[in-house]
C-alpha cells in the first residue's frame, strides 16, 4: 500500500500548476478509485471478471450502468454504477440512495495516505460504515491498481531539468506492531517547459547520502543526463 501513497503524491503532482489543477487532480483521483472499486464489487457479485468467458451462461451477467451524481467536499461527482440482469446488484462502497461522499471521500484517501493493509481497511470500512468488505475484495482492487502504479514509477524522464529540488520528510509507520520512523526522499524538478513534475518518492529507513545516491542513480537510469541546478537542504 506504500506504492498507492506514492502515486497519489505522483498523481495531483503531474501537470499541476495551480491550486484548482491539485483540486481538480484529486476529484478526479477520487472518482476514478470509487469506479474501480464499484467494477470490483460487481465482479465480486457475478463471481468473474468483467469480459471472462466463466460469465457464459452463469445465470447473471453485467447490464450496462446507470449514472449517479454524488455530492463530495470537492463538488459534485458522476459515477457509472454498474447493473446486472437480474437486478440483485447493490454498491457497499455508495449505498443505492446515498447522495453525499464527503466523509468516503476523506476517508479513502486518508487510507491511502496510512499505507493500510487489506486486513486494516477491512476493519476499518467495517467500523466506520459497517460495511463488510473483505480482505480478498481488497486484494483485488489493489491487484487492478498495482499496474498502472508500476508503470508510473518506471515511466522514462527528461534529459535534462534545469531546476530539481530534493528534499525528505519523516513520518512514523506502524511496522510488526510497533512504531518506526521512516523518510520519504522526494524529487521535483522543472523542466524545460517550465512545468513541475515530481520525478518519484523513495521510502527508506532513514536519510542518508548512500540512499540518496540510489535515488540520483535511479533518476539517470530512467534517462536524466544533466541536472542545472540542484536545491536542497544539508545534504
Amino acid at each position: 500500500m506504500q506504492d498507492v501513497k506514492d502515486r497519489l503524491a505522483r498523481e495531483v503532482a503531474k501537470d499541476c500548476k495551480t491550486v484548482e489543477d491539485v483540486h481538480n487532480t484529486l476529484k478526479d483521483l477520487f472518482r476514478r478509485t470509487l469506479q474501480e472499486i464499484l467494477e470490483t464489487e460487481m465482479s465480486d457479485h457475478l463471481g468473474y471478471e468483467k469480459h471472462s468467458v466463466e460469465g457464459n451462461n452463469s445465470g447473471n451477467s453485467r447490464n450496462g450502468y446507470s449514472r449517479k451524481t454524488i455530492q463530495t467536499r470537492m463538488g459534485e461527482t458522476e459515477l457509472a454504477i454498474p447493473r446486472d440482469r437480474n437486478g440483485e446488484f447493490e454498491p457497499h462502497i455508495i449505498k443505492k440512495y446515498e447522495k453525499n461522499a464527503s466523509e468516503l471521500e476523506q476517508q479513502i484517501i486518508a487510507m491511502y495516505a496510512k499505507g493500510m493493509s487489506t486486513r486494516d481497511i477491512e476493519a476499518h470500512m467495517r467500523d466506520i460504515y459497517g460495511i463488510d468488505v473483505s480482505a480478498e475484495l481488497v486484494s483485488k482492487i489493489t491487484d487492478k491498481v498495482m499496474p498502472l502504479v508500476t508503470e508510473w514509477q518506471c515511466r522514462p524522464l527528461e534529459r535534462i531539468y534545469p531546476i530539481v529540488f530534493l528534499d525528505a520528510i519523516h513520518f512514523k509507520v506502524r511496522k510488526d506492531n510497533r512504531i518506526v520512523t521512516k523518510a520519504a526522499y522526494s524529487v521535483l524538478g522543472l523542466d524545460v517547459q517550465g512545468r513541475k513534475d515530481i520525478l518519484g518518492i523513495w521510502i527508506g529507513e532513514s536519510e542518508s547520502a548512500s540512499f540518496w545516491l540510489s535515488v540520483c542513480n535511479d533518476l539517470k537510469n530512467r534517462g536524466v543526463e544533466d541536472i542545472l541546478i540542484a536545491s536542497k537542504d544539508g545534504l
